[in-house]
């Protein structure tokens, strides 16, 4: 019976433990959360203007720019798909794998072909582990992403846009990342980033009472497309990074706060079953003394007689 008590009293030290690892990583995600939804919402303001900038542009001339020009049959589209670099963050990066699985999905019953891009170490393992091919894939900054990280990851994917050969060029871009929506929800998400839809952007600013202005180009538009492509897509790159990361940091929150009360569940049902251990031993111990006792009281009574 001691050795029992013993095993419980162990198995209590390291769930303990464990709690308190569980707990200090809870507080550190908490505390990063509010630095990641700071810097999504200093980053709108930017991708708003450059997107309305760039419809402007497109709705105000005729130019030819694979910005803004849809392909009249396309066969190839890239994927960019934002996971993180660490795990214990519940189903985050899963739930973006499944998008860009059924991204990809559907984008082959559309008969094209696709060519991955990732971010995070958990999506390069899943591909890694399958042996599916990757075009290119950045890892080491998913929970801390910089706007320099947006364009490294910014600059193949305009060269693969902007090429015009069968080898390496693609006809649309395609990003999964998940959604910040709140401190409880993150959504796995899919959206294409090129060619930009400007019928969805127009109406978009109708809907909220918007006139786009007017602009004059100089020296082209196609000169402007140009130079606006590679700081549109740098921006909406760099804006999913961000959201993708307070999603992580509360899916990591919220994973470990479940760890940290499954932990101080456990704690208390082995409390329970090591309390119980011990009685069991006290009342063995008490029964054992009661019955020697018992036995010398009778043996002396023998020897009297």
């Amino acid at each position: 019976m001691g050795a029992q008590l013993r095993v419980y009293k162990r198995r209590i030290q390291a769930v303990t433990a464990t709690k308190k690892i569980t707990k200090a990583m809870e507080m550190i995600a908490a505390s990063r959360i509010v630095k990641a939804q700071r810097k999504v919402a200093a980053s709108q303001p930017y991708a708003t203007e450059l997107t309305r900038a760039v419809t402007a542009v497109a709705t105000g001339s005729d130019a030819n720019h694979p910005l803004t020009t849809e392909v009249e049959t396309p066969t190839r589209a890239a994927v960019l798909l934002i996971t993180s670099d660490r795990g214990l963050a519940g189903g985050y990066s899963s739930n973006a794998i499944k998008a860009a699985e059924r991204l990809r999905e559907r984008l082959a019953s559309e008969g094209k072909e696709v060519d991955t891009y990732i971010v995070g170490r958990k999506g390069v393992a899943y591909y890694g582990f399958r042996e599916r091919k990757v075009a290119e894939s950045w890892t080491g900054f998913t929970d801390n992403p910089a706007y320099s990280d947006a364009k490294r990851i910014a600059a193949p994917l305009i060269e693969a846009i902007q090429s015009e050969t069968a080898e390496g060029g693609v006809d649309e871009l395609h990003i999964v990342f998940t959604e910040f929506v709140s401190m409880m929800t993150q959504n796995a998400v899919d959206a294409r980033m090129l060619p930009l839809s400007l019928e969805e952007v127009a109406g978009e600013s109708t809907r909220k009472g918007e006139i786009l202005p007017l602009f004059e180009f100089e020296p082209s538009a196609e000169d402007v497309l140009d130079a606006l492509l590679p700081r549109y897509v740098e921006s909406r790159i760099y804006n999913a990074l961000l959201q993708a990361a307070a999603s992580e940091h509360a899916a990591r929150r919220r994973a470990m706060k479940s760890a940290t009360d499954n932990a101080g569940d456990l704690i208390k049902s082995l409390s329970r079953l090591a309390n119980a251990a011990r009685q069991a031993e006290i009342t063995q111990e008490i029964s054992e003394i009661v019955g020697g006792a018992s036995a010398l009281a009778d043996a002396t009574a023998g020897s009297d007689k």
